[in-house]
């Protein structure tokens, strides 16, 4: 899809949360026939200087939403993050947007997180990475991308109804690799930024009127379920304010990590009635020919009319 064929129609100023060092920002986007409900809440984990997370701000009219979770582990997290970010909107963010762009755009961030960080440190830095991306101008079809285990999820239009996870994390369990010493099994076995990646995982998504894409680091995975997100983004409330919910209920289970999500509510636009218009100005249009039919029919039956029928009545 091209960025002539969407807007930015608001966009919220920056807002704080109940964390520390928070952002909360939301905005709509709409094209013809659709409108996007966007909003991130981001939040810096208890055990870090610095959000480590990196998300898109909504600051641009593109429908490509990306959210980052750089990798404490190694070196300069927050800056392999915001990189990582920022590289893919500048691949990605003028579109059209397929599966060979978004993999061949994390292919080149890869190379590029590793070659800003190496200029500061020998030490390797990486992030993980959720994204989403409009590939239509309706914006029902979405082709989502990640690495590592930042996830996306989809949420339908029935209230309180659960999740549904759309991603498999890139684990060294669910890859059935061994972890490295000192690491779990859990822990991401792919990232973006120091070689651990050959290719994205990459699936098209449908996506209804009235339903949802979230998108959330582990900070917020690890301790809000599919039923919370269910329970807590769905409701009236506006949609940041939804999403800063989640955030602070993974605070409340013991979240010390960075904690994003970002969520992406899709709503179909009343048609235009354009074939009633066109048909109502083609009766219009035939209602007139018909008259114009008639008066010169009546002039000319008049014309060619008997005597009798042009006489004044008594006179024949």
């Amino acid at each position: 899809m091209r960025t002539a064929d969407i807007v930015r129609v608001t966009r919220s100023p920056r807002r704080d949360c109940a964390s520390d060092a928070a952002f909360v920002r939301e905005a709509v986007f709409a094209t013809q026939s659709a409108r996007l409900y966007v909003a991130v809440a981001s939040s810096r984990g208890g055990r870090h200087a610095v959000n480590e997370d990196g998300h898109t701000t909504l600051d641009g009219d593109m429908p490509l939403f990306v959210v980052a979770d750089g990798v404490s582990s190694g070196a300069m997290a927050a800056r392999a993050s915001g990189d990582l970010v920022a590289h893919l909107h500048a691949a990605l963010g003028e579109g059209p947007v397929d599966a060979e762009a978004v993999r061949r755009a994390v292919l080149d961030a890869d190379r590029a997180i590793a070659r800003s960080i190496a200029r500061r440190t020998d030490a390797p830095g990486a992030a993980t990475l959720a994204l989403c991306a409009a590939t239509d101008a309706a914006l029902s079809s979405w082709l989502v991308a990640w690495v590592g285990d930042c996830r996306v999820y989809r949420l339908g239009t029935t209230d309180r109804r659960p999740a549904e996870l759309l991603t498999r994390d890139d684990t060294y369990r669910h890859l059935d690799e061994a972890s490295p010493p000192g690491g779990s099994p859990d822990d991401p076995a792919r990232m973006i930024g120091n070689g651990a990646v050959d290719v994205p995982n990459l699936r098209q998504v449908d996506l209804g009127a009235g339903e949802m894409l979230v998108l959330c680091s582990d900070g917020v995975h690890r301790h809000a379920n599919q039923e919370d997100m269910g329970r807590l983004l769905h409701g009236s409330a506006p949609l940041a304010r939804r999403c800063v919910k989640l955030v602070e209920l993974a605070r409340t289970r013991g979240s010390r990590d960075d904690a994003t999500v970002l969520a992406v509510q899709r709503s179909v636009l009343a048609p235009v009635p354009m074939m009633r218009g066109l048909m109502t100005a083609l009766a219009a249009a035939l209602a007139a020919s018909a008259v114009v039919a008639l008066v010169a029919d009546s002039d000319a039956e008049g014309r060619a009319a008997p005597a009798e029928f042009n006489s004044p009545q008594g006179t024949r």
